[in-house]
């Protein structure tokens, strides 16, 4: 058995500027850039979390802009079988994370457990 939930939203930007990037989303979504955050860094920029609700993350990417969600785990390979099962593929295996494609194109990540509360949110897969 494993557990998954939708970990966050990631705005994936085309930009030269994040920061700029970041600060239009911080505003527009009401969440201010969480600049102490670990995982703020190089091509990534957090949004100040709050409980119970996903994470917010505003990525530089060299595809087009976009955006995708993470699916947190406590077991990957598990996690990429059941949603293998449901017609998603894989677009391509990282050492952190695995790029899948949903039935109907959407690409979209399957990530390590990310944020706090995942014992009592998580869904249970048999």
């Amino acid at each position: 058995m494993h557990r998954s939930r939708i970990n966050g939203i990631l705005i994936d930007c085309n930009v030269d500027d994040l920061q700029a990037a970041a600060r239009f989303w911080a505003e527009a979504l009401g969440r201010p850039v969480d600049p102490d955050h670990p995982g703020t860094r190089g091509n990534y920029v957090m949004l100040e979390n709050r409980p119970d609700q996903i994470s917010i993350e505003i990525q530089r990417v060299e595809h087009e802009s976009r955006v995708h969600i993470d699916i947190e785990t406590d077991d990957i390979p598990a996690e990429v079988a059941r949603l293998e099962k449901l017609g998603a593929t894989v677009d391509q295996r990282l050492e952190r994370w695995i790029v899948m494609r949903a039935p109907s194109g959407q690409r979209f990540c399957v990530v390590r457990v990310q944020r706090d509360g995942f014992d009592k949110d998580a869904n249970n897969w048999g």
